[in-house]
């Protein structure tokens, strides 16, 4: 896809001010914290809508994100322990973009990416 112009490689933590590299980061309910516990839940929110941003400027309506981050992920994240505990879930990030009708993927769902993506090139989406 990036090869044919169709992918935007976008982080929305860095965007939203966090370093690289940075120390790990988990959700605690609404909060996003490091395991020294510093908030960095201004950080992630404002990547969140930078993001979504650049989805509405762009007219992107599906996003590929990593599974298991505090702003990415999907179907997991870390419980906020910082145990490597997971739990159901989703990052800040992917909350925002699904309100607004993006359609989140992990890289764990590629298949699926792939049929909705063919089904939007056919506009049946």
């Amino acid at each position: 896809l990036g090869a044919e112009g169709r992918a935007l490689a976008f982080c929305p933590e860095v965007a939203g001010g966090l370093p690289t590299p940075r120390p790990p980061a988990e959700r605690q309910g609404e909060r996003v914290v490091t395991e020294s516990g510093l908030d960095v839940t201004e950080e992630f929110d404002r990547g969140a809508a930078l993001a979504l941003a650049l989805c509405q400027q762009q007219d992107i309506r599906f996003a590929l994100l990593k599974e298991g981050s505090p702003s990415c992920g999907s179907g997991r994240i870390y419980n906020g322990s910082f145990e490597g505990v997971s739990l159901a879930g989703e990052g800040k990030t992917t909350a925002l973009l699904r309100r607004h009708g993006i359609a989140v993927f992990s890289e764990d769902q590629l298949p699926e990416l792939a049929s909705a993506l063919a089904l939007a090139a056919c506009g049946s989406v």
